[in-house]
């Protein structure tokens, strides 16, 4: 069985020399230079074999020599640097197939502060590529941006140096906000430098994590750049407010009881289908259209809940209780359904967002999540998968990652920025 192993493992790498020279010849045809360079050469070799030297067996010496050595140049240019140690690295760490094929990196390039590895595939299917991603990572000594699918040939992998670290503080700055019209909310720095949301896109997000990693302080930085860009802000929470100062009771409506949040919920979305009605009259597509096309400035709600299992926990309620819990699911529901071209949005902030807490129909309507430090359980609850626990340290404050697998540092916010 080993035998067979070897055997097909030489056998790849022999074939695996032929992609490159044929991936040499592709490169010197585009390049002008490479391109002149071998016309050059093959001059220079036409010429001695024609007029210098008259033996055969000189003339068989001078073949094979410039033969191989021109195909030697051939696999230099159609072989990436590196990709040789890459190419043991993936044998290595198992990236292989049932015929011991491994995936070849073709070219390598560097494109807005990240490098970018084109790699041929041989049949592996991009899952396994995601599975292994922190091996990968450890093999070839890249931090993983994110892993591509182009066609089913190709496998492209975004990148930095595993030598790059992310700051552990980064205290917040005015200077970092985007364009006062737009609705990007800068969320912290990653490898690849800000990491922003568009609320304009994705118009809803969920922040989840243990007590202590930082959900608050994120929270706190989203809804200040909410009030920057000329946005209404309701924060519900039920914890007393405790977490916030009087300034933000002055900046924001603050709701910290069932009643007054009910109804604020249901003006919300009452708002929702007037706004549904006007656009629909004025054949607007999103407020967006709708502010530029009539020159008004009808303002965006942000409703902000720091801990959303306060508000609709039913464990231990009468019916009663338990009827308005679900006005206000409904509502949340509504705002997560329809809210993104009326320019309303949900921040909703909570330890364990499970299907006991968070129902699916929001849940499932939320495409921005955010989890800071938590345990496998905890991370598989908000994005689905567990790397949460893997990639951020137990000790790690503000570190947070993305659903779509970005792995940054937010923002250190205080009220005194307010």
């Amino acid at each position: 069985m080993n035998s067979t192993k070897e055997w097909l493992m030489e056998t790849w790498r022999f074939r695996a020399h032929l992609y490159w020279l044929w991936n040499g010849i592709k490169r010197i045809a585009k390049e002008k230079r490479s391109a002149i360079f071998s016309i050059v050469c093959w001059s220079i070799f036409l010429f001695i074999t024609g007029f210098v030297f008259k033996g055969i067996t000189e003339k068989f010496w001078i073949d094979v020599f410039f033969i191989t050595g021109y195909f030697c140049y051939l696999i230099y240019k159609g072989k990436p640097k590196t990709a040789g140690r890459i190419m043991r690295d993936l044998i290595r760490i198992g990236l292989v197939n049932h015929a011991y094929e491994t995936p070849l990196l073709m070219k390598k390039y560097y494109e807005k502060n990240y490098f970018v590895l084109v790699f041929r595939n041989c049949g592996i299917p991009l899952s396994k590529w995601n599975d292994l991603k922190d091996t990968i990572e450890a093999g070839i000594n890249y931090n993983i941006v994110c892993i591509e699918e182009r066609g089913k040939k190709w496998i492209v992998i975004k990148a930095v140096s595993g030598n790059m670290l992310l700051p552990t503080f980064i205290k917040w700055n005015d200077s970092y906000l985007t364009i006062r019209n737009e609705f990007t909310l800068v969320i912290g720095e990653g490898y690849q430098g800000k990491v922003t949301v568009d609320l304009r896109k994705t118009p809803h997000m969920l922040i989840g994590g243990s007590t202590g990693s930082g959900k608050s302080i994120l929270g706190k930085n989203l809804i200040y750049q909410c009030l920057k860009k000329n946005a209404e802000v309701i924060i519900a929470d039920f914890k007393g407010g405790v977490d916030f100062s009087k300034k933000w009771h002055t900046k924001c409506t603050f709701i910290t009881e069932q009643e007054p949040l009910i109804q604020k919920l249901n003006e919300i979305v009452i708002d929702l289908h007037n706004r549904k009605t006007m656009f629909a009259d004025l054949d607007c597509a999103n407020i967006d259209e709708y502010n530029q096309k009539y020159n008004r400035h009808l303002q965006r709600i942000v409703f902000f809940c720091d801990e959303v299992a306060e508000i609709i926990d039913k464990t231990g309620l009468n019916k009663e209780q338990k009827q308005k819990i679900a006005e206000i699911e409904a509502n949340l529901a509504t705002i997560a359904r329809l809210g993104r071209a009326f320019g309303i949005h949900l921040i909703l902030s909570t330890q364990r967002p499970d299907a006991n807490i968070l129902s699916g129909q929001i849940k499932n309507n939320i495409d921005i999540r955010v989890c800071g430090r938590a345990d496998d359980v905890l991370s598989q609850i908000i994005l689905d998968k567990t790397d949460a626990s893997d990639l951020i340290h137990k000790d790690a404050q503000g570190r947070f990652l993305t659903n779509d697998d970005v792995l940054f540092q937010g923002y250190w916010f205080e009220d005194s920025m307010l």
